[in-house]
Formats: structure tokens, sequence, C-alpha cells
């Protein structure tokens, strides 16, 4: 499912019409970037929660040339599903 397809769904389910749906879905990616950029967490109850986790710096190899390179350390979004959402799908 794609955004669009999401934002169908969404309007469908909610009685909402596509525009309103559009403007929910892109507040709620909106409202969980910043969140994540200051560095807080997002928790959803039933659903998961949307958390930072630091990758640390490490060495690689380059598998063309058998380099050994240095990767940064950087930070990327990790989601933990819920315990809802984990038994829904079973």
């Amino acid at each position: 499912m794609n955004k669009s397809e999401f934002i169908s769904a969404v309007a469908e389910k909610s009685g909402l019409s596509k525009a309103d749906a559009k403007k929910a879905v892109d507040a709620f990616i909106e409202t969980v970037s910043s969140e994540l950029k200051a560095g807080g967490k997002v928790a959803l109850l039933g659903f998961g929660s949307f958390s930072i986790s630091e990758k640390a710096a490490r060495k690689g190899i380059n598998p063309q040339t058998k380099q050994t390179i240095e990767i940064a350390a950087r930070k990327s979004v990790k989601f933990k599903a819920g315990a809802e959402l984990n038994e829904s799908i079973k």
C-alpha cells in the first residue's frame, strides 16, 4: 500500500473526504517527524512506538576494492510494534 492508497483507505474508514484524510495523514507524518527530530519518542497505545536509535561509527569494507572504510555514526528511526498490532496479524 502506498501513500495515496493509504489516504484513500483512511478517507473510506473515517468518512472524511480524501482532501481531509490527506491533511490528517500529512499532519501525522509531520508531527511524528518533528518529535523524533527533537529527540522525543512517539508511543501510540495498541499500535506501537517510534523512537530514535543511535548507530555507532564502525569500520566496513568496500566490496569492490576490499579497502577498509570508516562508516560514520548516525541516527535511525526505530519502530516497535505494540502487543495489539502483533496479535492482530497472527
